[in-house]
């Protein structure tokens, strides 16, 4: 009884400590986002109170908020994919060209398509083109590091740079608007084939946050309950020790990233047809939302159910703090430096509860 009483206690204690410390992370985080501010000759306060109204939820906004919620969508479902990856101990830095080659696999099926056949059609081929896209770029990036040594981390970046000149040539050359040889973009779409509103007033697309949603559920069912989802994460822990436990970790590298890359793919056919998308392909299509993506997983400690308001959170600042250049004429990237000091806030409260706490529970 009393060893029972005394491991609540310890636990409850190291609950405490824990929450202290990643309550201090995120603090020293706004610390530092407030210097930075200070150092530009900026208000922090008044910086920070254009972030909030901005993203449209107080004061209430749903303007802002049909924003906010349509950049949410990209950034779940590719967040989805790297914690599948992340799980597998695969840094898929490249999910970002994945995103950009689910768009313009998607763009050319619905070139192909438009007119031919009914828009809905057209718009679930050109979905599953943008997920066979972005999977085969992904598979690219661990053949790479299966059979030719290339580090993941190099191997994306340099796919990413790829697929970003490839975006460029195609909106100059071959799918250049007529008469117009212009950085732009493509020809817009029919607007039967933009996603619809979910209601007048109100810009937002069911289905393409439906689709975030249920990618981010599907991916905690996955690694919380599956057979795939148990030996993504061995591979993870020990790659060396699931080998010799005959877990084949070439194919499950390959799964991870061709799962990984459909999803961020279908994150790219979203960015084209979705309620807030230019409805055509240009150039930096993407956003961000890729590297955005890898900020939430690493906020959210590789955890699927945190993944979904975490990525809200970032959704809100990345909108929010567009307001920054309208208002006050500052670059909008603000909002950037805000989420990557709390990630690395957090990152380093994780360093110290580990070392405060990591012997004491072997």
């Amino acid at each position: 009884m009393t060893t029972t009483t005394t491991t609540r206690t310890v636990k409850l204690s190291t609950n405490a400590v824990n929450g202290l410390l990643r309550g201090a992370g995120i603090v020293a985080a706004f610390a530092l986002s407030a210097l930075v501010l200070v150092i530009i000759g900026a208000s922090p306060a008044d910086a920070f109170r254009l972030i909030v109204s901005g993203s449209g939820i107080v004061p209430w906004s749903p303007d802002k908020l049909a924003y906010v919620l349509t950049a949410w969508a990209p950034v779940l479902l590719c967040s989805a994919g790297v914690l599948l990856t992340f799980s597998a101990g695969l840094w898929n830095i490249g999910i970002e060209g994945q995103v950009v080659l689910g768009a313009i696999c998607a763009t050319g099926m619905l070139r192909a398509l438009q007119g031919s056949v009914p828009p809905a059609l057209a718009l679930v081929l050109a979905a599953l083109t943008g997920m066979l896209g972005g999977g085969l770029w992904a598979i690219l990036a661990g053949v790479l590091k299966l059979y030719g040594n290339v580090n993941e981390i190099f191997g994306g970046l340099g796919l990413n740079f790829i697929a970003s000149s490839l975006t460029v040539y195609l909106v100059l050359g071959p799918w250049k608007r007529p008469g117009i040889g212009s950085t732009s973009g493509t020809q817009p779409f029919a607007p039967s084939l933009w996603l619809p509103s979910l209601a007048k007033g109100f810009n937002v697309s069911l289905p393409e946050i439906l689709l975030g949603v249920l990618a981010m559920i599907a991916v905690y069912l996955a690694l919380r309950g599956t057979f795939f989802g148990l030996r993504l994460k061995a591979i993870g822990k020990n790659m060396r020790s699931a080998f010799i436990s005959g877990v084949p970790t070439g194919r499950y590298f390959l799964l991870a990233f061709a799962f990984c890359g459909a999803l961020a793919g279908l994150a790219g056919w979203v960015l084209i047809v979705g309620t807030s998308a230019r409805h055509n392909l240009f150039p930096l299509v993407s956003s961000g939302y890729g590297f955005l993506a890898i900020l939430v997983a690493l906020l959210a400690n590789l955890d699927a159910i945190w993944s979904i308001p975490i990525s809200f959170f970032f959704a809100a600042i990345a909108m929010g703090s567009l307001q920054l250049s309208i208002q006050r004429q500052l670059d909008s990237s603000l909002g950037g430096v805000i989420q990557g000091l709390l990630v690395l806030a957090i990152l380093i409260t994780q360093g110290l509860q580990s070392r405060l706490f990591g012997r004491r529970k072997v």
